[in-house]
């Protein structure tokens, strides 16, 4: 998963831990809401001030949405793939 995805998954599974809507995420990051959806569906890079603003409206860090998720448990990995 690229750092866009990265941060497209964190962004959502946060927002929606929190309740909150797009919009309302937007309001609070004083960002277009358009740009949230983009952000969650990998269409954009966001700045890291972007970044910055989206963790302070959501009540994280900033690293926390750039976190490489953790695979749920149970899951295997596929034979013959690595760790990178």
């Amino acid at each position: 998963m690229d750092i866009r995805g990265i941060l497209a998954v964190n962004l959502r599974k946060l927002r929606q831990a929190r309740g909150l809507s797009q919009e309302e995420l937007a309001d609070r990051a004083e960002i277009d809401r358009t740009y949230i959806s983009a952000l969650e569906r990998s269409v954009y890079a966001a700045g890291i001030d972007v970044v910055d603003r989206l963790a302070r409206a959501l009540g994280v860090e900033a690293a926390d949405l750039l976190t490489r998720p953790t695979a749920p448990s149970g899951k295997r990995k596929a034979r013959g793939t690595t760790d990178s």
